[in-house]
């Protein structure tokens, strides 16, 4: 924000009231200065520019509809009639033809979407803002079927069996019964619209329930009305619109994007919760516009003359840039003068804004919304679900491909080979027809059906309770995943921060010995009680400090840790304490300091209360507050003691600022590593004591520095630098440890050992990211982590690339600015090498960067990513990854719904992968083969018989057969696959590394389609039958070939043998395929042979009886199964003791 060109906005100083402002203290500085304590600097200069423009932009309001009559009543005026700087005079004369400067032009385009609304705007300027709508439905009543049938048909193999279905109803084309053709896809589409229609609704019932939520908004008073509160309406959330006072009551969701009025405290603050947005469960400080607090009701907010200018919505949860004015202060009386000039300005920052989805979590608010529906925060860090499909069934797609170019060329060749005879393009059809069984319809329902069962283990099993499949046609998906994207705070912590250590020099209490710090608290507080102050040390103490008793000691340091803190207390409706501030490692260090008896009872801005162990409270004002940043990394506060008057500076922070600006020692930087080592977040503790003078003389060039237009924020860290923070006297080192989520470490190790690439992507600061990465061991003892942030330019960024690449051992730690750097200027080196590192963590990353860092893997590696995370600043990171996963946890169900898989344990993940996603994975690819298996064997016999019989296309097996032979004959066997298991899940989870292999992608790839292929061809290589010419010799199925060598040339007899030896075959090769055996494969192997045997009596038209029951058949059929599937077990068997598996060396 500071680099923002103040003279491109600029004004000349004069108003047009014709007040003259003093050069040294204008009254709208002074304003803007003591606006608030805590705004941001950089913040404050940007709206104290954006505040000159607020004429300009009232005066464009009333043109807002018109661009065109804008733009010729406003052009001239603006330059003619208004007094610019000399800098902008300058400016606009280097413009060639008169043109206006670049800066104007460059704001034309963002000007409808910046916008300056006034209270009580008029219907017409609302109109352009969009609706305070949630919408999160993909399809609606028009738009359903044209999309689901697109989605379906948009792959190759749905398409192909629609154009064979849709070829019955030709006649010249029609072969077998109709139903065959269609039943079966009409079945699998009316499944997949039904769980589409379903999941859609279940969004509309979500969205409905969201945009019906009532909320109270502020109306004007009629005329005459009584006096009393301000009448107010309820409305649902989606009549809300721009320019709307919205009355919000504890736990109530922020409906839109609104600029903070009012609170019910006293001191114009409020708390929310931003989980939903930002991912982090603890409570965020925001502040009321101060001029709207002073109002002594919320009826004088409807009498206001004032309006508020925000600029255009973006994705950025932690800047906003706006004023308010007011135009004309309200008089008391007719004759009154205001004593200040007019408009008066004040800045707006984020800390006045409450975003649309968080929760207010104390008192009430009223709020005036500025962005709604779709120009909200939340809704542009929320991108829409695409549709999502698995890398198997793009694998099976681009198969059926390859099978459908060899049934053209198959059906190409016997026309070709019968020398194009009559009608040749017919039959070219109908052999595609009879050939159409290569890519069996049933292998789609198959797959389907066995997506359904590897959900339900899944969500049945006992060691990972309450696991839900939300989209259950990924589930082969957790088999092949290379990366893992995960979140910090409540996926891989609990976000429950605790006090382990303390540590002062020459003793260091753990958590175990806590009560003896409570002990020494205690004897220093009633060693003191009989001097004047409970707080105070003489000047002999102070300079003897290493020669102090141990209890006055830790006085110092926990009375430090007590007052040094943006902690506020909240008495809750049951009279509880609970304590709120922006970082939950504060909140642990009050807590602790509560522990041992020193306990926070009070605190505004400007007063804080303690209570001693001895009950005796302590008064504290608060003189200075400096808030901690993520540039700064420590936060300082100066306090005076009420009963000694005494000021003291106190200051904690990150050891690495804090190192060099305590007195030297020989401790800190050791013990540092050494709570760093065992995962906690340390805090280093230091004060300054100040004499009157001194903080007098700090508080004049401190006052200096706050109101200066250019480089404040750096000449006011330059006075603190200067005046306060040097030679601080180091109190002690705190260590609070994050708690980890149950198994988090060996979770973590399995997974990598699985060969899994882990990425940890959040929203904290780089100092709390670091100490989880080394905490959960995801960064490997002893490695090196390189910390990467505040690049600002190219050159930056090619030298840390250069450097990461030559160190590729490393854990790279970054944040979200410099990623965002890298992404723009050096994309595709950026992601290249940062996907060879063994682990990345990336630090205040917005929701949209969490996407867009999962779709860049995706795009760049080809590889599967997943995606897991707990709050609704992740659901774009789930919704963009191949699988998402969401956990059930503090920060709502809002990730656990838009996730493919809900889990409850980050743990979870070990089995849901190396178990489940391995099962589904192998089952589906192995059940994907044989199907196709099934389909080619009985096409290569057809082609056998169409070549023999003078290449008619006439179908081998008509009517009940053909429906027989893909459903009661082999279905139930072979879908039984689903139930195969090649190792048991105590190995699978013992020895990880066995996922590498499903990573490669081996179990169904181009080599294993090609094996079956030949398989299903095979049979012909063992008999060959010549014709007269011997040149000519036809290559067909085993069966088909010694079907015609056994058997006399009764075509039924032919049918019966070869049908009964496919059936057999089909039964024997599932046999073959099976790993481990179920009860339910022997059953299904049974009772389908059984059903077959029955049925041939009850199909007379097929087989002949009394040929069926003679020895001649049987002998017959035993003699084709033996040779068409003993030499596939000679094979396996020698496979398996040449190149065995890795899973079979282990069993």
């Amino acid at each position: 924000m500071s680099e923002i060109a103040l003279h491109t906005f600029g004004r000349n100083r004069k108003t047009r009231a014709g007040y003259a402002p003093l050069h040294d203290g204008d009254p709208d500085e002074e304003r803007n200065a003591g606006a608030g304590a805590s705004m941001p600097m950089a913040a404050r200069i940007a709206a104290a520019a954006s505040a000159r423009t607020v004429h300009k932009g009232k005066l464009r309001e009333r043109y807002s509809d018109n661009p065109e009559e804008e733009a010729t009543l406003l052009g001239d005026h603006e330059e003619d009639d208004e007094f610019p700087d000399d800098e902008a005079q300058q400016e606009s004369r280097q413009e060639p033809d008169g043109k206006r400067p670049s800066s104007l032009r460059a704001t034309k385009s963002s000007r409808e979407k910046s916008r300056t609304v006034p209270f009580r705007p008029p219907e017409k300027s609302r109109a352009r803002f969009p609706p305070n709508i949630v919408r999160n439905q993909k399809y609606n009543a028009f738009t359903f079927l044209p999309k689901v049938f697109y989605e379906q048909f948009k792959f190759f193999f749905n398409l192909y069996f629609l154009l064979v279905a849709l070829s019955q109803f030709v006649p010249a084309l029609r072969i077998g019964y109709i139903v065959t053709y269609v039943a079966p896809l009409a079945f699998v589409l009316c499944v997949t619209m039904g769980k589409e229609a379903y999941d859609d609704y279940k969004r509309h019932q979500r969205d409905r329930e969201a945009n019906s939520a009532r909320y109270l908004i502020l109306e004007p008073p009629p005329a005459g009305g009584a006096d009393g509160g301000p009448p107010t309406r309820s409305v649902p959330s989606s009549a809300l619109r721009v320019g709307d006072l919205v009355l919000l009551e504890k736990n109530q969701r922020v409906p839109a994007d609104c600029v903070l009025l009012r609170t019910s405290d006293a001191a114009g603050t409020c708390f929310v919760r931003t989980d939903q947005l930002d991912g982090e469960t603890d409570w965020k400080l925001r502040v009321a516009v101060p001029a709207c607090q002073k109002l002594a009701s919320e009826r004088e907010l409807l009498a206001l003359d004032a309006e508020i200018y925000a600029d255009a919505p973006s994705k950025d949860i932690h800047t906003f840039i706006g004023t308010f004015t007011i135009n004309s202060p309200s008089a008391t009386s007719a004759d009154d003068v205001p004593m200040v000039p007019v408009p008066t300005v004040e800045p707006l920052t984020a800390e006045n804004v409450l975003w649309a989805n968080t929760v207010l979590a104390a008192g009430s608010a009223v709020g005036f919304i500025v962005y709604t529906g779709s120009e909200t925060r939340a809704v542009m860090n929320t991108s829409h679900p695409e549709t999502k499909v698995g890398l198997l069934d793009l694998e099976i797609n681009r198969l059926a491909k390859i099978l459908c170019a060899v049934t053209f060329a198959l059906s190409f060749t016997l026309v070709a080979l019968n020398g194009f005879r009559g009608l040749w393009y017919i039959y070219i059809f109908r052999f595609l027809i009879l050939f159409s069984s290569i890519i069996p319809i049933s292998l789609r329902v198959n797959l389907d059906m066995g997506k359904t069962v590897y959900a339900h283990h899944i969500m049945n099993d006992s060691e990972i309770p309450n696991t839900i499949v939300r989209t259950s046609t990924l589930p082969e998906e957790l088999g092949r995943i290379e990366y893992l994207l995960s979140d910090k705070t409540g996926t891989l912590t609990q976000n429950e921060m605790e006090m382990k250590k303390l540590h002062m020099g020459t003793v260091s209490y753990g958590f175990d010995s806590m009560d003896e710090v409570a002990h020494q608290l205690a004897v220093a507080f009633g060693a003191s009680e009989g001097h004047a102050s409970s707080s105070n040390l003489t000047g002999v103490q102070l300079a003897t400090r290493g020669r102090r008793d141990m209890s006055s000691r830790v006085h110092d340091v926990v009375l430090s840790l007590a007052l040094c803190h943006n902690v506020t207390p909240v008495v809750n409706d049951d009279g509880s304490v609970t304590y709120q501030a922006s970082s939950p490692d504060e909140v642990a260090i009050v807590k602790w300091t509560s522990s041992v008896g020193l306990t926070l009872t009070f605190r505004d801005r400007t007063r804080i209360e303690l209570q001693t162990p001895a009950g005796t409270t302590l008064a504290f004002e608060v003189l200075e507050l400096f808030p901690f940043t993520s540039e700064s990394k420590r936060m300082g506060i100066v306090v005076r003691d009420l009963q000694s008057g005494e000021i003291t500076f106190l200051q904690k922070g990150a050891d690495v600022v804090m190192a060099r600006l305590v007195q030297r020692n020989d401790w800190l930087e050791e013990e540092c590593a050494n709570m760093a080592r065992e995962g906690l977040r340390t805090l280093v503790a230091a004060r300054r004591r100040l004499s009157e003078q001194a903080y007098a003389h700090f508080k004049e060039e401190h006052h200096a520095a706050s109101i200066r237009l250019e480089g404040r924020s750096e000449a006011m860290a330059a006075v603190v630098a200067a005046l306060l923070e040097h030679d601080l006297e180091l109190l002690g080192l705190t260590g609070v440890e994050d708690k980890l989520q149950d198994d988090v470490k060996s979770t973590i190790e399995l997974l990598r050992n699985a060969g899994i690439k882990i990425w940890m992507l959040t929203g904290d600061k780089i100092e709390t990211a670091t100490c989880i990465a080394i905490s959960t061991k995801l960064v490997a003892r002893n490695q090196y982590i390189h910390q990467v942030a505040k690049l600002k330019t190219s050159d930056e960024v090619r030298n840390q690339l250069e450097f990461l690449q030559n160190k590729l051992d490393c854990c790279l730690v970054i944040d979200g600015e410099s990623l965002q750097l890298c992404l723009n200027l050096f994309q595709n080196e950026f992601i290249e090498i940062a996907t060879k590192l063994s682990a990345v963590v990336a630090c205040r990353c917005s929701p949209t960067q969490k996407a867009d860092v999962a779709r860049l893997i995706r795009k760049h590696t080809k590889k599967r990513v997943c995606c897991i995370g707990d709050g609704g600043n992740d659901v774009s990171m789930i919704q963009a990854a191949d699988v998402g996963v969401g956990i059930v946890g503090k920060e709502g169900k809002q990730a656990s719904l838009a996730a493919d898989f809900s889990v409850t344990q980050f743990s979870y993940l070990t089995k849901l992968l190396l178990w489940h996603g391995r099962n589904s994975y192998r089952r589906s690819a192995k059940l994907a083969q044989f199907v196709i298996h099934r389909g080619l064997i009985i096409s290569v016999m057809q082609a056998v018989f169409s070549a023999i019989f003078y290449f008619a296309p006439i179908a081998l097996y008509q009517g009940w057969l053909m429906v027989g032979y893909a459903t009661v004959y082999t279905m139930a066997p072979v879908f039984s696959l689903v139930l195969d298991r090649d190792v048991s899940e105590d190995l699978a989870l013992l020895y990880p590394e066995l996922y590498k292999e499903l990573v490669k992608g081996r179990v169904l790839s181009y080599k294993t389609f090609f094996q079956w292929l030949m398989i299903s061809v095979y049979q012909g290589t063992q008999g060959q039958m010549n014709r007269p010419d011997p040149d000519v010799t036809l290559v067909g199925a085993a069966i088909m070939i010694m079907s015609l060598v056994l058997f006399e040339n009764e075509f039924l007899n032919i049918v019966s043998i070869s049908f009964t030896a496919l059936i057999l075959n089909e039964l024997i090769m599932v046999a073959l395929e099976i790993t481990t055996w179920h009860i339910y494969m022997v059953v299904s192997e049974i009772v389908t042979l059984a059903i077959y045997v029955l049925s041939m009596a009850f199909l007379p038209e097929y087989f002949d009886l009394s040929f069926v029951l003679s020895i001649r058949f049987a002998w017959k059929v035993a003699v084709i199964v033996a040779i068409s599937a003993f030499p596939l077990y000679v094979i396996k068997l020698i496979r398996s003791r040449v190149a065995p598996a890795a899973s079979s060396k282990l069993l």
